[in-house]
């Protein structure tokens, strides 16, 4: 969504009146955030003017996607929650500034946030960065994950988040109704993996924490060798910590981002220095990596079968729907399962991978 004059303009009064004290507001540089498919962000310089001097502030501006989203019901308010709840903590996150509810001014809700300093590497590795400096990034962002794990619910507020004792019963019975929501027939490797996790469940790790819930490499914004931002708090709860870690171990075996640097730390290393910072022993790594790779290939169906309906065009989604029978077939490995289950229909119809993929003329 790119904003047209009219929407600016309301957008321009909005800011107004959460800046009373301005004599007057504009902003420049409106330009959207292109990587990232959960929701849209706009990045912008809100320039308020006090006497005779212009005020700068870096801003990203953060949209409630158009329904229906891959991550539904998408809830802005609790993400904004969370980030003003994580302001005074060793996380560390983009400060929330205000929250636009009622979708009145844009056409959706949406938030401001401070814009991080930083460079986030979603898809390529660092480039003119020292090894070192390589091995340091990814040692932050293992230490980030532990200051989210080591939170203090209690005096944060976010221990209101959700119960956190259920949290592997909760995930496994969500990721299955969304399957069941949105399969157009039987599909019997998903539908395996899925019972094979349920027979399998351990039982959850003796601590309960903040849980992001989307922790992989390309959520996190790096200056200087150290993580300066985490970002996409969407699917963040209270539950089970090695929940992040199977999913983190699944992202590292992504041959994009930070990890495909040469000069990336072994997976093993990273949990390593995990453990050390956060006092959280890692155990049944191939279950929370079986669940986490279900979990992937839930979303991979999901972003498939809203291109197959015509609710987007997004060509990241036909990309990532070939994921749903990879992330399903790596699942039932790590689980023990190695002859070959059919996978049903995975994918959006040809003819709508082929409108979606076709050059702009």
């Amino acid at each position: 969504m790119m904003l047209d004059g009219n929407a600016t303009q309301r957008l321009v009064a909005w800011l107004r009146a959460q800046l009373p004290d301005a004599e007057d507001v504009r902003v420049e540089g409106l330009d959207r955030v292109n990587f990232g498919h959960s929701a849209e962000m706009m990045t912008l310089s809100i320039v308020s003017r006090r006497g005779d001097r212009d005020h700068h502030q870096d801003a990203v501006l953060r949209l409630r996607p158009t329904p229906p989203a891959l991550l539904e019901p998408y809830d802005l308010v609790r993400q904004f929650t969370i980030l003003r709840a994580l302001a005074n903590t060793a996380v560390r996150v983009p400060r929330a500034l205000w929250l636009e509810e009622t979708g009145e001014v844009l056409g959706r809700p949406f938030f401001v946030m401070e814009r991080a300093a930083g460079q986030v590497y979603e898809m390529e590795p660092p480039t003119d960065v020292a090894d070192s400096v390589v091995v340091r990034m990814c040692q932050s962002l293992v230490e980030q994950l532990a200051a989210i794990h080591t939170v203090d619910l209690a005096r944060t507020g976010l221990e209101a988040l959700d119960s956190g004792g259920d949290h592997l019963e909760r995930e496994l019975d969500h990721w299955a109704a969304e399957l069941d929501r949105v399969k157009r027939a039987r599909l019997p490797a998903l539908e395996r993996l899925r019972q094979e996790l349920r027979a399998g469940k351990p039982e959850p790790c003796p601590h309960v924490t903040l849980v992001h819930g989307d922790a992989k490499p390309g959520n996190f914004a790096f200056a200087g060798g150290e993580v300066s931002a985490v970002f996409d708090w969407e699917m963040t709860t209270v539950g089970d910590p090695l929940t992040d870690i199977g999913w983190l171990e699944m992202l590292w075996m992504q041959p994009v981002g930070l990890s495909t640097h040469p000069a990336a730390p072994r997976i093993d290393a990273l949990l390593a220095h995990y453990q050390s910072a956060s006092g959280i022993a890692i155990q049944n790594r191939p279950w929370y990596r079986a669940f986490n790779a279900y979990k992937m290939a839930v979303i991979c169906l999901i972003g498939a079968m809203l291109i197959d309906d015509g609710h987007s065009d997004d060509q990241k989604l036909v990309l990532a729907a070939y994921g749903t029978s990879l992330m399903t077939k790596a699942g039932l490995t790590e689980l023990g399962v190695e002859q070959p289950v059919e996978d049903g229909p995975v994918l959006p119809r040809d003819e709508r991978i082929q409108q979606v993929l076709a050059p702009a003329t």
